[in-house]
């Protein structure tokens, strides 16, 4: 029997930050019902702090879909946090940097800094019966053993999922495939993969990822996202299908990306 794996379709926040992406409402709100028809697990909406426009919409969307579940993505403050929570998601991602660089460089903080704050953010979320996601930010150029010291308190305070973040986009497949056989080793927690194409893996990194033990995979329509784009959702049910069990068929992700093509052929 095949494992079953999970979308997150992340087309409407990390997809929109593609080059010559910016999607009218109604567009973000057909694309969701789309998503959603098909069996999408899960729809990454948007950023409700960008502002009342971008919240709105957010909230259209979450009243409107049937199955899928709606998250919003919020930055490691509880401001944002509280502000994401307005809209209703049943999900929130919270972003949270993980590697050295980051947290030293980039926040000018420390690792003590960063557990409290994020711990902080998730209790905020948690008190409001809001499921939480945690994402590790710049994951494959993290100090693993940080990872699994935070991991382990996210997982005490009540996360059910973590979000390997690929920031950067450097991830190979062996490399993937240790980073989450890890995590999964010593924690009993489910994994998502949200890795980028930059080095053209991102298909590749993210079957690698599921086969190791993540059980949510990021995809967006045609792959669009920053910079090189994110994993492509055609190309990843279509390569793993005869291994993993999905929601939807190949045949329907093509239909989808047939009906959403002239709304997305900006950034393709």
């Amino acid at each position: 029997m095949k494992e079953v794996k999970y979308i997150v379709d992340t087309t409407l926040r990390d997809g929109e930050q593609s080059p010559g992406i910016a999607l009218r409402r109604e567009d973000k709100v057909k694309i969701a019902g789309l998503l959603d028809k098909i069996g999408v697990y899960e729809i990454e909406a948007g950023i409700p702090c960008l502002g009342k426009r971008e919240s709105d919409c957010i909230s259209e969307i979450v009243s409107s879909v049937k199955t899928a579940r709606i998250s919003v993505w919020s930055r490691m403050n509880a401001e944002d946090v509280r502000q994401s929570l307005i809209c209703k998601p049943h999900i929130l991602h919270i972003g949270t940097p993980v590697s050295y660089i980051q947290i030293y460089s980039k926040l000018k903080k420390n690792k003590a800094w960063v557990q409290k704050n994020i711990l902080d953010c998730v209790d905020i979320a948690l008190s409001q019966g809001v499921e939480v996601t945690v994402g590790l930010e710049d994951a494959s150029r993290s100090d693993i053993g940080f990872i699994l010291s935070l991991v382990k308190e996210l997982k005490k305070a009540g996360v059910r999922v973590i979000r390997l973040a690929d920031t950067v986009g450097v991830l190979t497949p062996g490399r993937t495939k240790e980073l989450v056989g890890t995590i999964k080793s010593h924690c009993d927690i489910e994994v998502e993969m949200h890795v980028h194409n930059d080095l053209g893996m991102a298909v590749a990194n993210s079957i690698v990822g599921a086969r190791a033990g993540a059980a949510y995979i990021d995809c967006t329509l045609f792959g669009i996202g920053e910079r090189t784009g994110n994993c492509n959702f055609y190309d990843f049910i279509h390569a793993s299908d005869a291994i993993f069990q999905f929601a939807m068929s190949k045949k329907q992700v093509r239909q989808l990306e047939e009906e959403c093509y002239e709304l997305l052929k900006g950034a393709m």
